[in-house]
C-alpha cells in the first residue's frame, strides 16, 4: 500500500512557495537598484555610453575636417613694414 505523508506534502509546497518568493524578491531588488542607479546618474548629469561614443565620432570627424581645411588654406600675404623709414 502506498500512502502520502501530509507533512512532507505540505513541506514541499511551503518550500516551493518560499523559493518563488525569494526569486520574486530578488527580481524586485534588482529593479529597485537599477532605478536608484538611473536616478543617481541623472542627478549627476552623467552621459550614457552610446551618447558619448556618438559625440566622440562627431568630434573626430570635425577635427579631420578642420585639418583638411587648414591644409588647403593658402599662406597669408606678408604685411608691409609699419615704419617706412626703417625699411630704407
Amino acid at each position: 500500500m502506498h500512502s502520502q505523508n501530509p507533512f512532507l506534502d505540505e513541506f514541499a509546497k511551503l518550500t516551493q512557495t518560499a523559493m518563488g518568493l525569494a526569486q520574486t524578491a530578488g527580481e524586485e531588488a534588482k529593479t529597485a537598484f537599477r532605478a536608484q542607479a538611473d536616478r543617481i546618474a541623472a542627478e549627476l548629469d552623467l552621459v550614457r555610453r552610446d551618447d558619448f561614443e556618438a559625440l566622440k565620432a562627431d568630434l573626430a570627424a570635425l577635427r579631420a575636417e578642420v585639418a583638411e581645411l587648414k591644409a588647403k588654406k593658402s599662406p597669408a600675404p606678408k604685411a608691409a613694414p609699419k615704419d617706412a623709414k626703417s625699411a630704407e
